[in-house]
């Protein structure tokens, strides 16, 4: 994926509050303004049962006997997902999660159990261990942690050193208090990391969730000395949700390194009558160890500013989208400069949609070096602060390197912790690359929720693959293709379905190793691959047009793409999708052409059914008539309807036979996806079977015989549509087992009346001329 250079990125600051009248003012001039608001359709979307049949998607079958996979931590070197939900730790096979997966049990304490219950907590959904933290302590333990029925418990989890049979068992008498580590509560969002100075986190320390903080704590020993942020100052932090948290290298030396943490809270720059919800990115420096006469135990480096996703407007107003959802850093080969990816979501009252954003360390480290947020005394409104900012800058590390008098955080000046206790907010915010969202997803029916990301090398180029989860279960598979006027192209690949209930997801892990994604909701939890190249097609053309990265056109298959494979015939063109540039030396760069033959009664209707495999191709239909060389296209009136699975003709007429040929147009690229050889039948021979037809077919028979009215056309259409995706059959499916079940009728009719006749005919062998003469008296 490209992006613009780094000065396209600061700008002033915009304002930091407005009017609700305001916004929805610049939002109805927004989506008449530009065309990013109109999202064309996955191009491909599979459900449940095709990711099945597939063999693409493994169903864990342990997650029938629990529930609550909130926690999923990844080792690719060791083959194995540790997956944490309620009273349980699962060890799971990366290539294959049903295969011989081991499991502790880890209960909460059942005093902790009653005394949850008695505080009025619910048994089954609080009153329990809910998992909710699994991180790497080094190469043969894992530190995890537990809510512990509203009393939070951390340990360790012992994996030996075999990776063919891991002795994997919890370290009890290693049990240690979870306060300022994980949230008392399953529901709470939070955030930790753990790191060799100790272990981060974002999350609250009190039974009601209220007092929420960003704490470092030691994990070895006992030992319990903790840093943490102010309580009970909104200057800090004000009731926020913490998302992510990851340690970013700013320089070469060990003493600049940071963390830095993702949430979201309600912003202290609004006013009393319009709050909102700002998210922000925050940082502190590893080496912190806190005032020494003045924020003792307390950050003395802690800066946070606003990161802002929107979209540009008319006018200078813009969109925001501003309630951070989840995060995603994309390690690139400079460990200092990572990309961070955001989903954002407005779930306000004037609009709902989701958007992503991607930004640069530069950009972030641009804001913190900027001027500070100051609030005036006289009306508390926020500005620039434009007076003298102590030596060191506030928010530096400590080096001894770089002045030898503040080698700890201890020995910085009075006037710079004064500063600290009430600067930690930056005047300027982080914008995005390109100042505006790489994906954007308007109305409904779903919102995005998670985001994990895969760098892919392809024929012309590397591009980016983001997969979305959304609150329903589905996985969007996404890439963003740059063009030349410096726009962006955003092209949906895939829409799956991965669990049968939907549910919404809450977390994803990827294996860029093995090409796998490891997929999580309350109740379920399942792996998918990552490309499912067979789907898009037998041919160059269909594959080509797919435009996936994973895939290319072998010379026989749409296959797997690798970069190291130097085949000539390998064919893939990401960037434009054009068939006309890869398959043209090809024979196999066109699926054959089906050819069907079709009756239809004059005066009556037929449908012709064309359903292409991309949904993001346009259909259109064209006829040549018997003795007419010409090829005309079938417009749409009130006897052809153009439908989105095929075409309805109404009231045929002997003039409407003729070869009418599906094409899909898609890309600026146009192939013949189905033809028929409609012949039409004339009224005067059908006139005895009209009403066979009507008792065998109901009410589709009774339409056949009465040509109905353009309405009762599109209902009747309707009503055919949502009868096939309840069945799951195609239209020709749907006419064979109508014609089946009259045939099924017909052959009884005939044996009746063959019985009858038979029953006669032995009447007459036994009363000779009974038949001819009447009964007997």
């Amino acid at each position: 994926m490209e992006y613009l250079g780094e000065q396209q990125l600061m700008a002033p600051s915009v304002r930091l509050c407005s009017h609700p009248l305001h916004f929805l003012i610049h939002f109805l001039l927004m989506i008449s303004w530009t065309p990013a608001w109109t999202q064309r359709a996955a191009r491909l979307q599979l459900t449940y049962k095709d990711l099945q049949l597939s063999n693409s998607s493994v169903i864990f079958l342990g997650s029938r006997n629990t529930s609550s996979f909130q926690t999923l931590l990844l080792d690719e070197d060791r083959g194995w997902l540790l997956a944490g939900a309620k009273n349980y730790i699962f060890l799971l096979r990366l290539d294959n999660l049903n295969d011989n997966p081991h499991k502790i049990y880890w209960p909460a304490a059942k005093d902790h159990v009653e005394h949850c219950k008695l505080a009025g907590k619910n048994e089954e959904t609080e009153c329990a261990n809910f998992v909710r933290l699994l991180q790497h302590f080094n190469k043969t333990h894992v530190y995890a942690c537990g809510t512990g029925a509203f009393h939070p418990l951390c340990t360790y989890i012992d994996l030996g050193r075999s990776t063919e049979k891991p002795v994997v068992h919890l370290i009890p008498h290693l049990l240690e208090s979870g306060r300022g580590k994980c949230p008392f509560s399953p529901e709470e969002s939070f955030t930790a990391l753990l790191t060799t100075e100790g272990l981060y986190a974002g999350t609250s320390v009190d039974f009601m969730g209220t007092n929420a903080a960003i704490f470092r704590t030691t994990v070895q020993g006992r030992n319990q000395h903790y840093i943490r942020t102010e309580a009970n100052q909104d200057n800090w932090l004000n009731d926020p949700q913490f998302i992510g948290s990851f340690s970013i290298p700013d320089t070469r030396s060990p003493d600049d390194d940071k963390i830095y943490l993702f949430f979201k809270e309600m912003a202290v720059e609004s006013n009393q009558w319009d709050k909102r919800i700002f998210s922000r990115v925050a940082r502190v420096c590893k080496n912190d160890v806190g005032g020494k006469r003045s924020l003792i135990n307390r950050w003395t480096t802690f800066l946070k500013a606003r990161l802002v996703c929107s979209v540009p407007g008319p006018n200078g107003m813009e969109t925001y989208f501003d309630e951070l959802e989840d995060i995603f850093l994309l390690e690139t080969r400079d460990e200092q400069n990572p990309l961070i990816f955001g989903v954002f979501s407005a779930s306000g009252s004037v609009f709902k949609g989701s958007a992503v954003c991607v930004y640069s360390m530069a950009s972030i480290r641009a804001v913190f070096n900027g001027p500070f947020a100051h609030r005036e005394s006289l009306d508390y409104r926020w500005v620039e602060y434009k007076g003298r900012i102590p030596y060191p800058r506030p928010g530096t590390c400590p080096s001894e390197t770089y002045d030898p008098l503040h080698k700890s955080t201890q020995d910085f000046p009075d006037d710079v912790i004064s500063f600290m206790r009430s600067h930690q907010l930056m005047w300027e915010v982080v914008y995005p690359l390109n100042r505006k969202p790489v994906f954007m997803k308007a109305g409904g029916p779903f919102l995005l929720k998670k985001l994990v990301v895969d760098r892919v090398d392809a024929e012309d180029g590397q591009y980016d693959v983001m997969y979305l989860g959304t609150d329903e279960g589905k996985i969007l598979k996404v890439i963003t293709i740059p063009k030349q006027d410096w726009s962006t192209e955003e092209i949906i690949l895939e829409e799956i379905s991965v669990f049968q209930k939907p549910s919404p997801i809450v977390n994803m892990e990827i294996s860029t190793k093995r090409q796998l994604l490891y997929v999580s909701t309350v109740s379920e939890l399942a792996q998918v691959s990552l490309h499912r190249c067979e789907l898009y097609g037998k041919a160059c053309a269909d594959c080509c047009l797919a435009r996936d990265p994973y895939c290319a056109w072998d010379g026989s298959l749409c296959t797997r793409y690798f970069p190291t494979n130097k085949r000539r015939a390998r064919r893939q063109d990401v960037k434009h999708g054009d068939p006309r540039s890869q398959c043209h030396d090809l024979e196999e760069g066109f699926e054959a052409v089906e050819d069907k033959v079709m009756y239809g009664v004059e005066m009556n209707s037929t449908y012709l059914e064309c359903i292409p495999r991309s949904h993001q191709a346009m259909l259109k239909w064209t006829v040549q008539h018997p003795r007419n060389d010409h090829v005309k296209e079938v417009k749409s009136d009130e006897r052809f309807i153009h439908l989105e699975q095929g075409l309805l003709i109404r009231l045929l007429e002997k003039s409407d036979a003729g070869i009418y040929s599906c094409l899909a147009e898609e890309n600026s690229f146009s192939h013949t996806l189905v033809r028929y050889h409609l012949r039409i039948i004339e009224q005067e021979y059908v006139g005895a079977q009209q009403s066979q037809v009507g008792g065998a077919t109901g009410e589709m028979g009774r339409a056949i015989v009465n040509p109905p009215t353009l309405g009762q056309l599109q209902m009747f259409y309707k009503d055919y549509t949502q009868l096939k995706s309840i069945s799951g059959m195609s239209a020709d499916e749907y006419c064979d087992q109508l014609w089946y079940r009259e045939k099924r009728k017909q052959k009884l009719r005939n044996f009746k009346w063959k019985q009858t006749v038979d029953n006669r005919k032995g009447r007459l062998r036994r009363h000779p001329g009974q038949e001819r003469d009447g009964p007997a008296a």
